[in-house]
């Protein structure tokens, strides 16, 4: 089965919620490249689908640790996406994080199995490093920022369709 195949098998056709964190350090905020359908890649923050009888915090915990090593405290939920990139469809709930221990590595996607793993890259990206990735290759979220401040004055629900934020 080819990763697009497995992609579609796990994640696509259905409507998924998941937990997304975000993490500035010294203006910089914590990224994962993800091998996406096709030939694509897609960068967004760490995050993950939700568990049943899970809440979103503790959720969220797990796919930090899960993604990146890193254990962190939830804060505030920033702001609601949804995501629309067939066959992809998610609920997504940002909230803002902090690191309160762990060292940082590139993890895995317990979803899927060695052979069919999404995680390729982890980076700190400052707002320029964002604006510099095309549009199509970094979650529709971060394509209007002109900071990463802002991402933490966000309030509300936005759509982001084919990875375009309306």
């Amino acid at each position: 089965m080819s990763l697009e195949e497995k992609i579609n098998h796990e994640f696509g056709h259905r409507l998924r919620c998941r937990v997304s964190g975000i993490l500035v350090i010294a203006d910089k905020i914590l990224m994962l490249k993800h091998a996406y359908l096709g030939d694509g890649h897609l960068w967004a923050p760490p995050g993950g689908g939700m568990q049943f009888g899970t809440d979103a915090k503790a959720n969220l915990v797990r796919e930090f640790k899960e993604e990146t090593n890193l254990e962190i405290e939830v804060g505030d939920l920033l702001f609601v996406s949804e995501f629309l990139d067939q066959p992809l469809h998610a609920i997504e709930l940002f909230y803002e994080v902090k690191v309160v221990g762990g060292q940082i590595s590139l993890g895995t996607d317990p979803e899927l199995d060695a052979d069919h793993q999404i995680l390729t890259a982890q980076a700190w990206m400052d707002i320029k490093a964002l604006q510099s990735i095309p549009k199509a290759q970094i979650h529709g979220v971060f394509h209007k920022i002109s900071s990463l401040n802002e991402l933490f004055n966000w309030k509300g629900y936005f759509k982001i369709e084919n990875n375009s934020i309306k």
